[in-house]
């Protein structure tokens, strides 16, 4: 993920399905001790399996044990009827220590440091996963078909022993074992015996400096493990190529592909059929014994393939989301033998190098600037739908366009939810674990053996499988800090060209070259750590110019909610009176231990803090000021004739546990300056200013032009008196991410306080506001020292003076709120606020809460506006959208509080 260091120690992970634990609400974890408790038996989950040919069942959950309380042979264990006495029950998708937590072993992990009181000896051995499922009929061929075993297993089926870790192996390699012969009518049974994981030995999943790792580094099974049911022939690895007509739409071609594979000593002959839409095509393939055939249907062949005017799939934004449906079936003497479904979108993905060496995507013909974040799941890789599809509807709510996952590859669904949002996706290799221990000599990934080979090309085969139809998915990142060598990058390449991989790869996320792909394209030249709004501008380092795929300012302190919600009332003092102290909700890394760099730009820029709201307040105003920032900038700079920007990915999207860095959202999905700076930066159409050249620029990030706009920029003192007032009109700008420079502010403005106010008003041609920026500036710089530039940050010699903003008056705002619920159960409230100040002073960057009964945030809520800075007699209306069961039971409040604004709560019924 970053240009990392050895300092820089990447520790594991995984997925899991926790049913019972609901990812957006508070995790009552009980206090234990472990291994002590003493349960019943635990009869293992009994998962019936369909007998319908072509049917694939998902085993519903397992009981676990440690082997080392474990003396029964695998026979045993693994055989129908075994009393699985004092064994945890776990849902179908879980990593050991995820079962544990729900089991309530452990206090909440996400608590102070409950997490590092978890004993790793604990996972220091095999884990047993056993589960039940029972079969009607016996006369169809079965098969035990599953991926996502960190890091390896021994598989057992009815007491006899169906493969070995030497061949399950690798947390994404697929896996089908043909278990006709054990399987028998009535009770069967699967066991697992999973090995420890350690990423820096094996090709699983691994954590770096994002967190604080799980002890058991996500030993588990992380995805669903299928029962497939079938007949004589089996139909595997159906999918569509798609080609589209660019750039007139107004064509596709579509391209069938399926395996057939006799299953039998028999010479047979089957009929592959299936249908598109309204296209139906269908053959008759003649198999030897134990013979495999890929058949292909084409417009050649089977004219319906051709469409006219098709569906095209767009990512949000720029058009609608549709899908089409693959049905395919494959019979023998008439009798259907195996069946196969895959939802597949029509669109082309193109990312060249442009003349500076920068990757540049596009989307259907149209050229597009990528807006992103780095995704995390959860740290215990718990599967929760509801969970990612708050988080992926607050992508689109920020404006951004594109998620990027290096490593942590999310389950299926994930991507179908990503498909059906729009929001792109940026998969791929992780760094500094095994996936680079042949080329990323500084970290602490092992050097390759020659077992390593065949599972890193398993791996790919089986992710690009997974992920080939999926519109969303617009890349795979095959390196991310470095890029392949020529053995493994011509194995990833095989791989991809057998599946028919769709899309661009990328050899890496940093500026690397790979011998046959070329080079990447991006830079991964940070910041990590703190580094003033204007550094964004400068087109260096960091700065507005390529595809940065990992970058930003560091910290995101989250609310008060939140750091009394992770954190106990020691650590919170220290938070905010020593700059210098290890910071475990921060990161395992050296480099990024403390908030030194931080604080001491808060205290430098704003003043010091004087208690721990003052340094909380202080922390969401210079977020909202650094993000906006950031995307402003990439969103200014992306059609310039030179070196323009083509894309950035915010490090990061969100965290997979309670965070004070890289977070434009909380772990609790809580939204303060980081939030919504971005938010307000992404806006379909935006007014900003420049920090570099003083510039006013319209940027139009919506496909239509825009025509006939008036841009105002006013200045302030911070007391409110005006100093500088201009306006330009008929202003116009084209779309598709297109600019236009209203005005410049000129160098110096007579009678500026150091610090000041400015605040930029555009309008449309009726005169209605479309986008309002307040910004807090001074007539002093802060003075970046570029020389001594390091991988995570360049140092900042000398602040920018903002303290004025201290002695901004009180002003009151008025809030008044009312609440509609749908029938759906989501509820709309509306909050107008007013500055009621008889004075000159604005209210800065006022926030407003949707809150409950109790004062805690009711989350998750996508707010149309928030953080919003009035001048007296100003007002606004402000709406937001939540699940009213979210309020649990109580009536909606609304808390509105803000720089210079006392907090007030008014009822919202």
């Amino acid at each position: 993920m970053f240009h990392r260091r050895a300092a820089r120690r990447r520790l594991a992970t995984a997925t899991v399905t926790l049913c019972a634990l609901c990812a957006l609400s508070t995790c009552a974890w009980a206090e234990g001790d472990g291994p002590a408790i003493v349960r019943p038996a635990q009869r293992s989950p009994v998962t019936k399996v369909a007998s319908t040919p072509g049917s694939a069942t998902a085993l519903g959950g397992y009981t676990i044990r440690s082997s080392a309380q474990v003396s029964d042979s695998p026979a045993k264990v693994s055989s129908p009827g075994y009393p699985a006495s004092g064994w945890v029950p776990t849902g179908p998708r879980s990593t050991v220590l995820a079962a544990l937590l729900a089991d309530g072993r452990y206090a909440d992990p996400f608590h102070s440091t409950n997490l590092q009181k978890i004993p790793k000896s604990d996972f220091a051995v095999p884990w047993w996963y056993r589960s039940d499922f029972t079969v009607d009929d016996t006369s169809e061929r079965s098969y035990l078909d599953f991926s996502g075993v960190i890091s390896a297993a021994d598989v057992y089926v009815n007491g006899r022993q169906v493969a070995k870790t030497s061949d399950v192996k690798g947390a994404y390699t697929h896996h089908e074992l043909d278990i006709t012969s054990l399987v028998r009518a009535g009770t069967n049974t699967v066991a697992f015996r999973i090995q420890p994981n350690d990423p820096t030995k094996m090709l699983t999943m691994g954590w770096l400096d994002w967190l604080q790792p799980p002890p058991d580094q996500n030993m588990g099974i992380v995805r669903d493990v299928l029962v497939r049911r079938g007949g004589p022939v089996a139909l595997r690895d159906a999918h569509v190529v798609t080609e589209l007509d660019v750039p007139s739409l107004a064509s596709a071609d579509l391209t069938v592909k399926a395996q057939a594979r006799n299953e039998t000593d028999k010479a047979v002959t089957a009929t592959v059929s299936g249908s598109v839409g309204p296209a139906v095509f269908a053959r008759t393939v003649p198999l030897g014994p134990h013979e495999t055939r890929t058949v292909t249907f084409t417009p050649a062949d089977s004219p319906g393939l051709h469409l006219k005017a098709p569906k095209v799939w767009w990512p949000a934004g720029m058009g609608g989301q549709p899908l089409y449906g693959l049905d395919l079936s494959v019979s023998v003497a008439g009798e259907r033998s195996d069946r196969a479904h895959e939802d597949f979108g029509i669109r082309e993905v193109k990312a060249p190098l442009n003349r500076d060496g920068a990757r540049q995507y596009s989307i259907n013909g149209r050229r597009l600037l990528i807006k992103g974040g780095g995704w995390s799941p959860d740290e215990f890789l718990r599967w929760d739908r509801t969970y990612v599809e708050d988080r992926l509807k607050y992508v689109l709510d920020l404006g951004l366009n594109t998620v990027r996952l290096e490593g942590h590859i999310e389950p299926d669904e994930f991507f179908d939810l990503a498909d059906k949002y729009g929001v792109l996706t940026l998969p791929g290799w992780e760094c500094c674990t095994k996936w680079e221990g042949n080329v990323n000599s500084g970290e602490a990934g092992e050097p390759w053996t020659a077992a390593d080979y065949p599972v890193a090309k398993a791996s790919m085969a089986a992710e690009a499988a997974r992920l080939r139809s999926h519109p969303s998915v617009i890349s795979f990142l095959i390196g991310s800090d470095a890029a392949p060598d020529a053995t493994i990058e011509k194995n990833y390449l095989d791989a991809l060209h057998s599946a028919d991989w769709p899309t661009p790869v990328v050899p890496a996320a940093g500026d690397k070259s790979s011998p046959v792909t070329g080079r990447s394209g991006m830079k991964m030249t940070g910041p990590y750590e703190w580094i003033p709004p204007n550094y964004w501008y400068a087109k260096r380092e960091g700065g507005a110019t390529g595809f940065n795929s990992e970058t930003g300012a560091g910290p995101d302190i989250p609310t008060l909610d939140t750091l009394r919600r992770m954190m106990s009332p020691a650590e919170l003092d220290t938070l905010w009176k020593d700059p210098g102290a290890k910071q475990y909700h921060r990161s395992p890394s050296s480099t990024f231990a403390t908030l030194k760099i931080y604080d001491n730009a808060l205290a430098g820029r704003y003043g010091a803090p004087t208690g721990l709201t003052d340094y909380v307040r202080k922390a969401q105003l210079a977020q909202y000021e650094n993000v906006r920032a950031q995307f402003e900038a990439y969103g200014r700079n992306a059609t310039d004739a030179s070196k323009p920007s083509t894309g950035v990915i915010y490090w990061m999207l969100n965290s997979g546990w309670t965070s004070l860095h890289w977070q434009l959202m909380d772990r609790y999905l809580d939204q303060g300056g980081a939030y919504f700076g971005a938010k307000k930066a992404n806006e379909p159409l935006h007014v900003q200013y420049s920090y570099d050249d003083r510039s006013v620029v319209v940027v139009n990030n919506r496909h239509e032009p825009a025509s006939g706009l008036t841009a105002r920029v006013t200045l302030f003192n911070t007391d409110g008196t005006q100093k500088y007032d201009r306006t330009a009109t008929d202003v116009d700008v084209a779309g598709d991410g297109a600019r236009s420079t209203a005005l410049t502010v000129p160098s110096s403005v007579s009678g500026l306080s150091p610090t000041y106010l400015a605040r930029l008003v555009l309008t449309d041609s009726r005169g209605k506001e479309v986008s309002r920026n307040v910004y807090w500036l001074s007539t002093k710089p802060d003075t970046l020292d570029w020389a001594r530039t390091d991988w995570y940050y360049t140092p900042t010699t000398s602040y920018a003076d903002l303290k004025g903003l201290g002695s901004m008056a009180q002003v009151p705002v008025s809030a008044s709120a009312s609440t509609d619920t749908g029938p759906d159960g989501v509820a709309t409230t509306r909050v107008t606020l007013r500055n009621t100040g008889t004075g000159k002073t604005p209210s800065l960057l006022t926030d407003a809460h949707l809150v409950d009964a109790e004062g805690r945030p009711v989350l998750p809520a996508e707010w149309s506006d928030n953080q919003v800075s009035l001048w007296p007699g100003e007002s606004t209306t402000l709406t937001v959208t939540y699940r009213t069961a979210d309020l649990r039971g109580s009536a909606p409040r609304v808390r509105v509080s803000g720089w210079n604004t006392p907090e007030t709560t008014v009822p919202a019924t």
